[in-house]
């Protein structure tokens, strides 16, 4: 009997070399593929998803575990899809998040329809997730094993299209054990450092990367109070980021905070610890992993606002046009445009979308 062949995507790092280990020694018939991402001219060394140093661990690990390795350039896909949604988002007044859209459009439509295109019946990354399908249903994600790990949320957006060629082997794992799996293999990736960074900002603060790129949207205005009294000049609303208190460069007695930004307007709006926080939000394009809304009246759950962010008891009003309506059960601080909401029952995530 053949064995199934998967791909694993993988990026020189600890997490998607186990992932790699454990299905070659469950059986699998077990091919590695990385992805070449775009970076800024002469950065190349620095983008952390695949400087030249990454590729020759990955590659170094395909050697070890015996299985091939393929190199796929995707510098143009990535460069038109995730880092102009980056610049698009801030252009916008939001805060994207481009981990949610490489995911979607990168990882599991790009890179999965090379995978299948080599007669792979599945695709593994090193994500910490955990991925359920009981006979004749539909496959299900939950949260990670390792709640510290844990990477559902950037996954809100894969459907079943998606998911029924997805295999994730390290979520059912603590950390440490990965690494220590990592040594029983021999994988020089055992004590490689984690990355947090975005890949293409190199390290680097992202204000940095859009004065390069984008220095149009730096353009200074008007820091205005909720009542629209003007307190002071910002330098452009891309340098701030809501909830933050310091560097703000508004004149008051108290203590001031990012509540809002107004692209159409140009204009930061500021305001008391007090008036900081959302009892509400929407969000559009939302994606509900079983493929439709869990239930057409309001329902109660678990919502994330943001990647590190604990969840929040709330109520979750599904609305025409694949939005939603969440309402919390106490003021969230930091609701952040162009983020995701994204949704929990228990450990299973239900769905997300992008706040608005």
């Amino acid at each position: 009997m053949s064995k199934q062949k998967v791909v694993v995507a993988m990026s020189g790092g600890v997490d998607s070399s186990v992932a790699a280990a454990l299905l070659k020694e469950q059986g699998y018939d077990v091919t590695g593929m990385m992805m070449r991402l775009w970076s800024e001219p002469g950065k190349e060394e620095s983008n952390r998803c695949c400087t030249p140093d990454a590729m020759a661990q990955a590659r170094r690990v395909a050697g070890i575990l015996d299985i091939p390795f393929y190199v796929v350039d995707a510098k143009d896909v990535f460069h038109e899809t995730v880092v102009q949604y980056f610049l698009d988002g801030y252009a916008r007044g939001e805060t994207p998040n481009p981990c949610l859209i490489c995911n979607r459009q990168i990882r599991w439509t790009f890179l999965l329809n090379h995978a299948l295109a080599l007669g792979a019946e599945y695709m593994a990354t090193g994500h910490y997730v955990r991925r359920v399908a009981e006979d004749g249903e539909k496959p299900r994600l939950f949260r990670a094993v390792d709640h510290a790990k844990d990477q559902s949320y950037v996954l809100h957006v894969l459907g079943q299209d998606k998911l029924q060629y997805a295999l994730f082997p390290v979520g059912d794992y603590p950390k440490p054990e990965i690494r220590a799996i990592a040594e029983k293999f021999g994988l020089p990736t055992a004590s490689r450092k984690d990355s947090q960074d975005l890949c293409f900002l190199a390290g680097e603060d992202y204000r940095n990367f859009l004065q390069r790129n984008a220095a149009e949207m730096l353009k200074p205005g008007d820091i205005v109070m909720q009542d629209g009294r003007v307190v002071g000049q910002h330098n452009g609303l891309a340098n701030y980021t809501i909830g933050q208190r310091k560097g703000l460069g508004a004149s008051s007695p108290m203590p001031l905070y990012v509540m809002t930004k107004q692209a159409a307007n140009n204009t930061l709006v500021v305001g008391t610890q007090e008036e900081l926080g959302f009892t509400e939000l929407t969000a559009r394009d939302v994606n509900w992993i079983s493929g439709s809304v869990p239930q057409e009246e309001p329902f109660r759950a678990l919502v994330k606002i943001r990647y590190t962010a604990k969840e929040i008891e709330a109520l979750v009003t599904p609305l025409p046009q694949n939005q939603i309506r969440v309402e919390f059960d106490a003021p969230a601080r930091d609701v952040t445009a162009g983020q995701a909401a994204v949704i929990y029952r228990g450990e299973e995530m239900l769905g997300g979308g992008i706040i608005t």
